[in-house]
């Protein structure tokens, strides 16, 4: 078999994209198949790693930290010469005559849909009926475009089922993982000093919801709670987010290098605040769950599949709420909530994520997905 990977508009701020290529990638080659990856960046560039061949398109940056491949003609004197037998995709719109052109050469195609465009793109404009329409209309052409569509969540699910089952295109779910062996439950107690501590990680853009973290912890401050909520990760309304914030104690420490050590500080947290409602699927509240720390999510979107009874609480997208949920998953036993934290992440292995990503790449998805 013969898999390649294609990743358009990228940059540091793609995280969890970059770690679920790496991951498949990973796994892709331990299988024994031959994997190629195609990536924009600065300048052009053949890297052969333990992971397979890396080919960078020059390509321009396109808003802040992301670069846009805008020659896609140039993709396809590149996989003509690899000859793929399918092609993984991980942009929906910007490399689609790259699709038809798999589909004129017979290579199978896989679109990995990292995104809920329909509810996105309503956060962002404020016109939820304007973008229902126009992300309709995009969301049949994708589905005309790929051999199958894949999706992490049924939050996913179920912007594409309606198009999708009209076009007979199948769409199948296979939810991402967690590396086990990087985050893991750290041993040292928390100070017995009655502070409640929170942890946030994530991109500080309005689309991750973050306000909502550090308005939930300032809800919980303005009650007279005892907290301390640090927050991990960089982007451009970090100002926003400190003046939201006021007196209470939320630290903002920036981007944190190494897994290992932001798994040592969200494992030192009480609750993880998690609280995107349009998150499709949220590698960060599995890496704090494999961590040892419960999760407090929204009561809607991707995120809430992840989180059961015992690993954490869900609770309306809205501060007042979402404190009542971090009070009462608070309040449970240490041991219990961080055994139940860690139980819920063992279920999500990357080997399981790999294995069905494997059967699709050789056309056995719909039987696996019967039976999953």
């Amino acid at each position: 078999m013969r898999i390649a990977q294609l990743a358009n508009f990228v940059g540091a701020a793609s995280g969890g994209m970059k770690t679920a290529l790496a991951e498949l990638g990973r796994g892709y080659v331990d299988a024994g198949v031959d994997r190629l990856l195609v990536i924009p960046g600065p300048a052009d560039a053949v890297t052969e790693t333990e992971h397979g061949t890396v080919v960078q398109v020059r390509a321009p940056h396109v808003g802040s930290g992301y670069r846009l491949i805008v020659e896609p003609w140039r993709i396809v004197d590149i996989l003509e010469r690899f000859a793929p037998t399918s092609i993984e995709w991980n942009d929906k719109l910007t490399l689609l005559p790259v699709a038809w052109w798999a589909r004129r050469a017979g290579v199978r195609s896989i679109c990995l849909s990292h995104e809920q465009l329909t509810d996105m793109f309503a956060k962002r404009s404020g016109k939820p009926t304007t973008s229902k329409v126009s992300i309709g209309v995009v969301n049949r052409l994708v589905v005309r475009s790929f051999d199958t569509l894949v999706v992490t969540s049924r939050y996913a699910q179920h912007e594409f089922q309606r198009a999708a089952d009209a076009a007979g295109c199948p769409i199948e779910r296979v939810p991402l993982g967690v590396d086990l062996a990087t985050f893991q439950p750290h041993a040292a107690p928390a100070p017995d000093d009655g502070v409640l501590r929170l942890t946030h990680v994530g991109r500080l853009s309005r689309e991750k919801s973050p306000h909502l973290a550090v308005a939930t912890a300032a809800e919980l401050h303005r009650r007279g709670v005892p907290l301390r909520m640090d927050v991990y990760g960089e982007g451009p309304h970090l100002d926003e987010l400190q003046a939201l914030a006021g007196r209470a104690p939320v630290v903002f420490h920036g981007f944190v290098d190494g897994r290992e050590e932001l798994c040592r500080r969200v494992s030192a947290a009480d609750v993880a605040l998690s609280v995107c409602p349009t998150e499709t699927f949220g590698l960060a509240v599995l890496e704090s769950l494999a961590s040892g720390t419960p999760v407090v999510t929204a009561d809607r979107g991707g995120a809430r599949e992840l989180v059961d009874s015992r690993s954490g609480a869900w609770a309306a997208p809205e501060p007042a709420a979402l404190a009542d949920a971090v009070l009462a998953v608070a309040a449970r036993p240490r041991a219990e909530r961080r055994d139940g934290a860690r139980l819920r992440a063992e279920q999500y292995p990357w080997s399981a994520t790999v294995a069905r990503m494997l059967a699709i790449h050789a056309g056995d998805g719909a039987e696996l997905s019967a039976t999953a």
